[in-house]
C-alpha cells in the first residue's frame, strides 16, 4: 500500500485544487473530511445564497440543483482517485467523467444546507472507476447515483 492511500486524513480546498482541475463556480467540493484511499471517502460542499446558479434556479424559492450534486459526487471521486495514487504510477493529467446511472433525487437541497458526498468504490477497470454515491444533508440522504470516471 503506498503512502498516498494510508497517510491522508483530511484533504483541503488547496489540495483538491491540486488535484482536480475545476475552479469557481464550478469547484463544487470544499473539503474531503474521511478517506480510505480510492475505497471510501466523504466531500463536503456548504451551499450558500450568494453562489451564481440560485439567481436562476429558483429566484423565489432557491433550490441546489441534482445535477451539481451529481458533479460533486463525481469530483469528489475524482479527488479520491488523484491522491490514493502510488509514485510508481504514472501522474495523472486529469479525470474525466465517464457515466451516470440510478441517480436519484429525494430531497431539496437549500442554502445553508451542508452537502456530504459518501463516496464508495465498487470497481476499478484499468483506468476507469466506479463509484456508488451518496449526498446527505445531516444524514438525511437527499441524492444518489453510480457514477464512472477515466484517469488519463
Amino acid at each position: 500500500m503506498s503512502e498516498a492511500t494510508t497517510a491522508l486524513g483530511v484533504i483541503d480546498i488547496q489540495k483538491i485544487m491540486a488535484s482536480i482541475p475545476h475552479r469557481y463556480p464550478f469547484l463544487l467540493v470544499d473539503r474531503v473530511v474521511e478517506i480510505n484511499g480510492d475505497d471510501y471517502g466523504v466531500g463536503i460542499k456548504n451551499v450558500t445564497v450568494n453562489e451564481p446558479q440560485f439567481t436562476g434556479h429558483f429566484p423565489e424559492r432557491p433550490v441546489f440543483p441534482g445535477v451539481l450534486m451529481i458533479e460533486a459526487m463525481a469530483q469528489t471521486a475524482g479527488v479520491l482517485v488523484v491522491n490514493a495514487r502510488g509514485a510508481d504510477e504514472a501522474k495523472v493529467e486529469t479525470v474525466l467523467f465517464t457515466t451516470i446511472d440510478k441517480a436519484k433525487f429525494r430531497k431539496p437541497v437549500i442554502p445553508g444546507d451542508t452537502l456530504r458526498f459518501h463516496m464508495t468504490k465498487v470497481a476499478r477497470k484499468r483506468n476507469i472507476w466506479f463509484y456508488r454515491g451518496e449526498a446527505r444533508v445531516e444524514g438525511t440522504l437527499v441524492a444518489e447515483a453510480e457514477i464512472s470516471a477515466m484517469v488519463i
